[in-house]
């Protein structure tokens, strides 16, 4: 659902970037803790991994596709403050790297995936978990917030076409096609938000952030409970997440994703631009110049994980050296 330049007005697209830089900068304040817990190699690692599998569309019937958002899933295994941060340095490599959404859209695009996706994700999965107060509830109430997560995501995009759309359509069809295919598509999003959670709360229970809050009642002022992800641990992950970059993408659905669907039945399809940096080396997800298709690809997915993880990883080091230094000035002095 990566929103294009020319769905929406100036005004919007201006009010959504102020909206997603206020958001952005207070998880910027309030991620501390969160990656105080972890380090700051678990969240560039969930960055590099949405990035990945964003890549590999799945078909959903139709002549439409669909791929991962991620925002439930980041929230799950690294908090949702984080996960806010991790979901948009992804959406910022896409855009400046890729060419994928727009560059005055991507206030908008933080707004539907970072910020809604990430909170309804988060809010449903803690409410599941009260109904479940066991690690057994951790990956379905995980699933659940990944399914509600894209359909409110696309039920947003409405609200912003609403108020400045580029083509006058009947605000009903549009909210019923958006919302038809996005639920649609946000099954998948569950599966694949239980299959990864799943795989890891089986091995590493300790490192997902939603199960720490079922094992684990700290008092807010308290210490954060440090866990480590040893060297195998992010050895595995991250050949995982270069498989899925640079082979499993390869095999991605060709077909429009639900946003582009709807806009090309809806009838607002051509008031889309192409990105300022359409041009770009790496653009379309491919390496310009290089003959091999296959190839071509494969390398521009390991070329944007590579990008995405020190992005992620640069973010989490800056707030967690931010944390480092109020906690130094916030010390008593004391005078010899």
């Amino acid at each position: 659902m990566h929103v294009p330049d020319g769905f929406l007005d100036v005004p919007t697209s201006v009010a959504t970037g102020l909206a997603a830089a206020a958001v952005v900068s207070l998880a910027l304040r309030r991620a501390d803790r969160e990656i105080a817990e972890t380090g700051p190699a678990l969240p560039g690692l969930t960055a590099a991994f949405v990035f990945a599998a964003q890549m590999v569309n799945f078909p959903v019937g139709a002549g439409t596709s669909g791929h991962l958002l991620g925002g439930a899933l980041a929230a799950a295994l690294v908090g949702p403050w984080t996960a806010v941060l991790v979901i948009t340095a992804v959406l910022l490599v896409q855009a400046l790297l890729f060419a994928d959404g727009g560059l005055t859209a991507l206030g908008t695009n933080v707004v539907l995936m970072a910020v809604v996706g990430v909170l309804v994700g988060w809010l449903a999965a803690r409410l599941a978990l009260r109904l479940v107060r066991a690690r057994r509830g951790v990956v379905p109430a995980a699933a659940l917030g990944a399914l509600l997560s894209v359909p409110a995501a696309a039920l947003a995009f409405t609200a912003l076409y609403a108020i400045g759309g580029a083509v006058a359509i009947p605000l009903p069809r549009l909210a019923g096609a958006m919302l038809a295919w996005h639920a649609v598509i946000g099954v998948g999003e569950a599966l694949i938000t239980a299959a990864v959670l799943g795989a890891v709360v089986a091995t590493r229970p300790d490192l997902v952030h939603l199960t720490r809050h079922v094992r684990v009642r700290e008092a807010a002022d308290g210490p954060p409970v440090r866990v480590v992800a040893g060297p195998r641990t992010l050895a595995v992950a991250s050949a995982v997440t270069l498989a899925v970059a640079g082979g499993l993408s390869l095999l991605a659905s060709g077909h429009p994703d639900g946003l582009e669907y709807v806009g090309e039945s809806a009838g607002f399809a051509d008031a889309a631009r192409d990105s300022a940096l359409a041009a770009s080396p790496l653009a379309d997800y491919a390496v310009a110049g290089l003959a091999v298709p296959w190839l071509s690809g494969s390398l521009a997915g390991v070329v944007g994980v590579l990008v995405t993880v020190g992005l992620g990883l640069t973010v989490a080091a800056l707030v967690v050296g931010v944390r480092t230094r109020r906690a130094t000035d916030a010390a008593p002095q004391t005078t010899g």
